[in-house]
Formats: C-alpha cells, sequence, structure tokens
C-alpha cells in the first residue's frame, strides 16, 4: 500500500492486513515487510483501522518520520536490528545482589 525506505536505504511496504477476529473494529493491522518480498510480515497491532480505505487513507499521508520511527520499534521488538542502526532491545533488569 506504501512503498517507502528506510533510514539506511532500505526499501520497505507498509501494508494493512485484515485480522480474522468476531469484533468488528480494529480489524485491519498495519504491517510491514521487505518491498522485494512478502516475508518477514512485521505487525504493528498498536495500528488499527475499520476499514481498508480508512487505512490507504491514513497511509498515504503519514510522514516518513512516522513509518520509519513506527519500522524501528516493530524490528526492536521483533528482536531484529532496527533499519536506524540501533541494536535491539537490551534486558536492563536489575539483579538485586
Amino acid at each position: 500500500m506504501r512503498d517507502f525506505t528506510d533510514e539506511q536505504g532500505g526499501s520497505w511496504t507498509a501494508t494493512a492486513i485484515e485480522e480474522e477476529t468476531p469484533r468488528h473494529h480494529g480489524r485491519w493491522v498495519l504491517f510491514f515487510h521487505p518491498a522485494a518480498a512478502e516475508t518477514p510480515r512485521l505487525p504493528a497491532p498498536e495500528v488499527r483501522w475499520q476499514s481498508r480505505p480508512e487505512a490507504e487513507r491514513t497511509l498515504a499521508t503519514m510522514s516518513l518520520f512516522e513509518l520509519r520511527r513506527t519500522l524501528s520499534s516493530v524490528q526492536r521488538r521483533s528482536g531484529l536490528p532496527a533499519s536506524d542502526g540501533e541494536s535491539p532491545w537490551v534486558d536492563r533488569t536489575i539483579d538485586a545482589d
């Protein structure tokens, strides 16, 4: 639905995929995948729409900054290195010795 490049110049596609659920709202979920392949699909479940036209309209108007920021976030959550060059999330649990 929307092609863009990450901060390293990699090509990505942002798309909405309908989730199979009995609820009638928030069925369309934002996903990212490399432009040259359909996998891996990286979900951004916090970004949802009620309909495909609503998803298309929103994706068409999202800024490049917002697309890159959201992609970076989902890459970190999935354990993949983020496109912005940052490493994946690090466990910063404090051990009480």
